[in-house]
């Protein structure tokens, strides 16, 4: 009987993976992110399974939200958002209360009730979510000073998103707000703190080992960030934090066998996404949604109109002084990031922490964020591409990373890249000697038309072309300005002035 039932949940769990990733692959076709298509699944599989657990679904949706900001933290080039941590921790702790403020205030309009209930909506929905961010943004050509932002930030602003939140849902809420204030302050510091200092001794470690299988270092990988996670969550610092920036440290550290540790890691989150967005989907009780859709488009309308562009304004504004001025972003960019502040599963499974918590009206809270982030995302995430064309932020022509699963490049040093010469780049015509690639760089493959050969220094560039391109670390990122600059403006882009950066 147990063999029998052991069997059924296995054929059900590997029908429902493999009916996720295929879903996910059409859902992508017309812009749809693919946490609608997995909650989805959770509402149908309610038919089948019964789940209505909220500890449990807090826990387990906290582990996976873990696992999500690690693999961002691992996939995540520190060259393309170094100058976006700053303004990126801007957004993660003024934004942040900026949008809670703002939100709370319309919610008690909305709502009415007491203010810790309208504080606590606030809350909830206050951070942008990593998921979200990470698979929408991703597939966008967007200048890296805006997408590294919107990746950093959405790391980053969970951490006291999560402090708000539980520190509204406690029985004897915290009111002194000098001692609130101190408590986030260590615990973001803290978390930093021991999430590097962790990655940072388990890189150290990790390349004098010699283990004795290539599979043991992705794991082992994953396992220093989880473990920063812990140590955090033991001393009570931000977890969270923690673990996104053990991640960024050891995804950006020399270490053998880096690519697969990124697959791995792009595995394992998907898989947490899946799973985390099904179970949500079957925790949630269907005939509660209706009744609360007036006042989640009510609540999430002014999160998108009035409160997240607030709090972009308030927060960017730091920027402005002469020291910073050089971080400071353009009315189009921070429109662009007003509008990509995407919620996800973070802001419905802190919707369960005052559920546990026994919080008055704590359900109704629950079915509004369900509902608010299901209609916000269906209204903001097909709409991203067609944003970023009208404000001028769509990128093309930029080379982009390929995942290479070949030990020697590790060894010598090197990365592949690839190019796609677009409509309309002065690429077109440019003969390989012209590009003036720097030294250590070199373009090694061409397909044009399906047909793939090696070039030579006088091949001539085609609009259509796709390029493998050899560099060595040392010159990878030169090659990319470079690059991009002569799509920009020929072969004279240097006489132009012309240098490739990304803004």
């Amino acid at each position: 009987m147990v063999g029998t039932r052991l069997d059924v949940v296995l054929l059900l769990g590997a029908v429902v993976l493999l009916a996720a990733i295929v879903a996910v692959r059409y859902a992508t076709r017309i812009g749809l992110p693919g946490l609608l298509v997995y909650l989805a699944i959770g509402l149908v599989l309610q038919s089948v399974i019964h789940f209505d657990d909220a500890k449990r679904a807090q826990s387990l949706g906290l582990a996976a939200l873990m696992l999500i900001l690690a693999e961002g933290g691992l996939t995540t080039r520190w060259d393309d958002v170094r100058s976006a941590v700053v303004p990126a921790v801007l957004l993660s702790i003024i934004g942040v209360a900026v949008s809670m403020s703002v939100t709370a205030v319309v919610a008690h309009l909305v709502l009415g009730g007491s203010w810790r209930i309208a504080f606590l909506l606030g809350a909830v929905v206050s951070s942008t979510d990593a998921a979200a961010v990470f698979s929408m943004l991703r597939r966008l050509k967007l200048p890296a000073r805006v997408a590294g932002v919107l990746e950093v930030e959405s790391g980053l602003n969970d951490a006291p998103a999560v402090i708000a939140v539980v520190l509204l849902s406690a029985h004897h809420p915290q009111r002194n707000a000098g001692i609130i204030a101190a408590l986030i302050g260590y615990e973001l510091v803290a978390g930093a703190a021991i999430g590097f200092g962790v990655a940072w001794l388990g890189a150290r470690a990790l390349r004098q080992l010699a283990l004795p299988a290539s599979g043991l270092y992705p794991l082992a990988v994953l396992a220093l960030a989880v473990a920063g996670f812990g140590a955090a969550s033991l001393s009570h610092a931000s977890g969270f934090l923690a673990v996104y920036v053990a991640g960024l440290v050891l995804g950006n550290s020399r270490l053998p066998h880096r690519p697969a540790t990124r697959g791995f890691a792009e595995g394992i989150a998907w898989l947490a996404q899946i799973g985390l967005f099904i179970m949500l989907g079957v925790l949630v009780i269907p005939s509660a949604l209706p009744r609360e859709i007036l006042p989640a488009l009510a609540v999430g309308g002014a999160l998108l109109l009035v409160a997240r562009p607030a709090s972009v304004a308030l927060s960017l504004l730091p920027l402005k002084i002469p020291a910073l001025r050089a971080l400071s972003y353009r009315w189009s960019e921070q429109v662009f990031l007003s509008w990509a502040g995407l919620r996800g599963a973070v802001p419905i499974v802190l919707a369960t922490v005052p559920v546990t918590a026994g919080v008055a009206r704590s359900n109704e809270l629950f079915s509004l964020v369900f509902v608010l982030v299901v209609a916000f995302t269906v209204l903001q995430g097909p709409t991203l591409p067609v944003a970023a064309r009208i404000l001028r932020l769509a990128a093309s022509g930029e080379p982009d990373d390929i995942g290479v699963e070949t030990a020697p490049l590790e060894d010598l040093g090197a990365d592949l890249l690839q190019l796609t010469i677009p409509p309309g780049s002065q690429l077109h015509g440019v003969e390989i000697f012209e590009l003036r690639l720097p030294r250590g760089s070199a373009v090694t493959l061409i397909v044009r038309d399906g047909v793939s050969f090696v070039p030579t220094s006088e091949t001539g560039l085609r609009q259509g072309d796709a390029l493998l391109i050899v560099a060595t670390t040392a010159v990878r990122l030169v090659a990319e300005r470079r690059l991009r600059a002569v799509s920009r403006r020929g072969k004279l882009a240097g006489w132009y002035g012309e240098t490739g950066d990304r803004s």
